[in-house]
Formats: structure tokens, sequence, C-alpha cells
């Protein structure tokens, strides 16, 4: 049985609907990212989409901005290995600068601030929250929120929501939780869309500082924990950093994604290896594509 639905090839015009676009593809992208050792060619993705290979490359490029098997060549170790060493110059002007540049998906701003202990008095008790489920271009993705902004971004990594709904909760301590997808809503579309989010960050210090230099990293470049833990001042502490990325509540929006492992390996990413590649492959991606538009 295909992935995904077919439909008739007259509805791929340049009218059709990008909420579904957008959803077709991500599930799309998803099994790449799980079968993408096996190397499939254009027309073994094409069946699995339920489309004439002729379709899927103009859906596909339409949404990515590359081809299929152009996206498949950005999820292997080989370009992992590659993106780390071309990204040491591009990560010296962004550290400098303290911005992350324009490869933001669709000029997304991200602004931030630091709980106070006031605010979160007695590891969040009497703190009431907000969450709900919502389609992503990388999959379905939990939003947890305040009247203030974004606590929590996480993705259903393994088709478990209620542990993924624990795992985050994790991160909030004993802040009231109630679904409530209405009130997320605008801030999914923002987080994958065009808009402002505004992040409340609960952290230590060295957590903070930590979060605060994820978001420097530009869209398309990647760094090892090493690197990251010489870039904040804090030479041979990668463990600690590591536990710092690890922690993050809100991913996508801060982006410890960008963080691999000597030599390119991808893992430990807290919603799944899987969903990390994905997530790489699509900024690669979206970085080739945007070259490849300023070069007209």
């Amino acid at each position: 049985m295909a992935m995904i639905d077919t439909f008739e090839p007259e509805t791929l015009d340049d009218s059709f609907d990008d909420d579904y676009g957008f959803a077709l593809v991500g599930r799309l992208l998803t099994w790449l990212s799980e079968n993408y050792r096996e190397q499939p060619t254009l027309e073994q993705i094409a069946a699995e989409a339920g489309l004439s290979a002729f379709h899927l490359q103009r859906l596909f490029t339409r949404y990515v901005g590359v081809s299929p098997k152009k996206y498949v060549q950005y999820l292997t170790l080989e370009h992992a290995k590659r993106a780390l060493g071309e990204s040491q110059s591009v990560l010296d002007v962004a550290f400098e600068t303290g911005l992350s540049g324009a490869g933001r998906l669709h000029d997304l701003f991200v602004t931030h601030e630091a709980v106070t202990p006031g605010d979160w008095k007695r590891r969040g008790e009497g703190l009431e929250l907000r969450y709900g489920w919502h389609d992503s271009p990388f999959g379905e993705c939990l939003i947890v929120a305040s009247t203030r902004g974004v606590c929590g971004l996480a993705f259903n990594g393994t088709g478990d929501r209620a542990a993924a709904l624990e795992d985050l909760r994790g991160s909030l301590d004993a802040a009231a939780l109630e679904e409530d997808p209405d009130a997320t809503r605008a801030y999914a579309a923002a987080a994958f869309g065009e808009g402002d989010v505004h992040l409340v960050l609960r952290g230590t210090p060295f957590q903070l500082k930590v979060w605060e230099a994820l978001m420097q990293i530009p869209e398309g470049a990647v760094l090892t924990y090493s690197d990251l833990a010489a870039r904040i001042g804090a030479p041979g502490s990668a463990r600690a950093v590591a536990g710092a990325v690890a922690r993050n509540p809100v991913s996508w929006l801060i982006p410890c994604h960008r963080v691999i492992r000597n030599g390119g390996t991808i893992s430990g990413y807290r919603w799944h290896p899987d969903k990390k590649r994905l997530i790489l492959a699509w900024e690669a991606a979206r970085t080739e594509a945007g070259a490849s538009e300023a070069g007209r």
C-alpha cells in the first residue's frame, strides 16, 4: 500500500493547496529518512508516494527545493562529514555577529527570554500551559505555550503521543498542562511558516548559554559538541554541552539538530535520530535552493 494517498495528476497544478502539499511531502520525507540507506530510485519513491515519477519530481522540487535524488544524498554520512568541514568559516561569522543569518524558513524570526523565579516559582507550580498537536514538514509536532510564548516544541518521533508529551513534561516540571490546539495553532504556523516566534525558556545559566549559542548556528551548517563548547568559551566541557543540548525543550526553533558527533555521525537526538537526519537534509536542500536563487 502506498504511504501517501494517490490523487489525479491535474490536481498538481500551481494552485493546489499548500497545507496539503506540505503534509504530503512531510510524510514522504519521513519515509526517506527511514529508508535512505537503500538508496531508493525516483521510481521507487514515486511508487511509495502513489505518484508518477514526473509528478513526484515536480511536487518534491516545489516544496523541498531540490530533486528527490539530491535529497537522498543529503541524508548520507558522507554529506554530514563534508558539512562539518565546510561550516567553519560560516560559523565564524555567525558567532562573531551573534546572528544566525537569513537562512530560516520563510524569514522566521525568533526572540527569547529566560523565565524569572517569580514567573516559575516552586518548579512551575501554578503556571498554566496549553498544548496541541499540529502538522509540520517533519511530521506531527507538539507545541506547548504560555500566554507569553512557546515553552516547548517536540516531534512525535516514535508515533506515541503520550510518550512524547510525558518526555516534554519533564522539562516543564510542575506546570499544569491543558490540551488546547486552538491556543497553539498560531505558534505552529509561525514556527514552520511566516511570523515571529517568542520563546520562554527555563534553564540553568549554563543551559541558557548553550541554547543561545545553538540559535547562532546558521541553517545548513553543523558543528560538533567540542566545537560548540569552544565557541561558548568552555573548551573541554563537551560532555556538559552535550547534556545541555539534550535537554533543549524547544526542537527546531533552538536548533540542537545542528550539532553532530565527530566524524559526522548523527545520533542521540531526543526526538529520534531519523528525525534529526530529516531536518538536516531539509535545511541543506533549502540552503542550496536559496543559493541557486540568489545566483540567478
